[in-house]
């Protein structure tokens, strides 16, 4: 099992404060997917130099694009799954992330699934954005499950390392996190076998013109 986990703040600095709060809750998803013996690995938008102006990367001609966009793109093509953590921005899901995953067209990610996690530094635990970020995913074709992670007041929960603040009931935590990534497992199998199978062929990606979704 390869799975990667979406950070999706940018911003490193204060306010608001702790800086970054999404960090710990990326690597509190990463102690859980260790602890369930899947790889993963974590994709940070401070450390992808993305075009500017925008440019995606199935638009670049073969061999042109930069090559941390390429990187990722084969990291992407590589996953068996994706972990998107997000917060709440005006009841959306981060810009960042959504900049992000907009360099990549829908075929990287098809046919495998994908796992919300959002927190906020309020008592919400940004469960507004996650009720958008299901139909971004879906459109991008990695479905997410039907469970998902909503972090409130994630910096009284978390360490700076993901680890659990001192007080925190490590097994309702760390249970409820795996609820959600029990089911990111058992889908990625599936589809990992189906794919294998070949047993249907999927549909080319809508890649260039709008019209290809259009009814005859």
């Amino acid at each position: 099992m390869n799975l990667l986990i979406f950070l999706g703040t940018e911003r490193d600095s204060t306010p608001p404060h702790p800086a970054r709060l999404g960090a710990r809750v990326a690597r509190a998803c990463a102690r859980r997917l260790h602890a369930a013996g899947a790889d993963h690995e974590t994709v940070d938008p401070l450390e992808i130099d993305l075009p500017s102006p925008f440019k995606p990367h199935f638009a670049f001609a073969a061999g042109k694009a930069p090559r941390q966009l390429d990187d990722l793109a084969n990291r992407i093509r590589t996953a068996d799954g994706y972990v998107m953590v997000s917060p709440e921005y005006n009841h959306s899901m981060s810009p960042a992330l959504a900049h992000l995953l907009n360099h990549f067209g829908s075929s990287l990610f098809a046919y495998k699934p994908s796992a919300i996690v959002t927190y906020s530094a309020g008592q919400w635990g940004g469960a507004r954005a996650a009720v958008n970020m299901r139909t971004f995913l879906s459109e991008l074709g990695c479905l997410p499950v039907s469970a998902m992670v909503h972090v409130p007041k994630a910096q009284e929960v978390f360490e700076e390392n993901g680890g659990l603040l001192e007080g925190e009931d490590a097994d309702r935590w760390d249970g409820y996190f795996d609820r959600t990534f029990s089911q990111l497992f058992w889908w990625a199998e599936a589809a990992a076998r189906q794919r294998a199978a070949g047993s249907r062929e999927a549909p080319g990606a809508f890649k260039k013109d709008p019209s290809q979704r259009n009814a005859p």
